[in-house]
């Protein structure tokens, strides 16, 4: 566990001050702060109710559960279980780009949101799965370079959110084949 923690250590250190410069310092507390991203999930919202078809409101029906389940299993179970303390707290030298936060650190739960709608997304519209996962991964790395999470928080984040979003998905695919036949037959006259 302690090469672990130095791992991650080493790593956080790289992205949060190795990578330093003015560019990111300007761009990655934008990127970061979830509230610059409302814009975006609104007109994606509206263009999939307007223009998505059936898929697109079963898709924004769905996505609310994905990201109730991502957030709340990474900042109201996991973190106050792990109680980890963020680098910023923890750790001298820390590039910090924003107020220091004494929360706990893992998992990130902006990782956990944004792969989480990553990984939904690409599930139903697969040819932009790059750009998906684009999106996540920067957020998640901005996590690191503003100095409030270590990269495995972020990885960890990550591998919850696209659990989160795959069990989603599957529950959907079950109810779909296995209970909704039986509800409509028993309910037809």
């Amino acid at each position: 566990m302690d090469i672990l923690l130095k791992v991650d250590t080493w790593l956080f250190y790289f992205g949060n001050k190795t990578l330093q410069n003015p560019l990111f310092d300007y761009l990655m507390p934008f990127i970061t702060d979830k509230y610059h991203w409302f814009p975006v999930w609104g007109i994606l919202a509206i263009l999939l109710l307007w223009k998505g078809g059936k898929q697109g409101r079963l898709m924004v029906l769905l996505i609310i559960p994905v990201i109730i389940l991502s957030d709340q299993i990474s900042s109201h179970i996991i973190k106050p279980l792990v109680a980890r303390p963020r680098p910023c707290v923890t750790l001298p030298d820390v590039h910090l780009l924003t107020n220091k936060r004494t929360s706990f650190s893992f998992p990130s739960a902006h990782a956990s949101n944004f792969f989480a709608v990553a990984m939904f997304f690409s599930y139903y519209y697969t040819k932009y799965w790059a750009g998906f996962f684009s999106v996540a991964v920067l957020v998640a790395y901005s996590r690191i370079y503003i100095g409030i999470h270590y990269p495995f928080d972020a990885l960890a984040g990550a591998l919850l959110g696209i659990s989160c979003s795959l069990a989603v998905i599957y529950m959907w695919k079950f109810y779909e084949k296995k209970l909704n036949p039986i509800i409509i037959k028993k309910h037809k006259f």
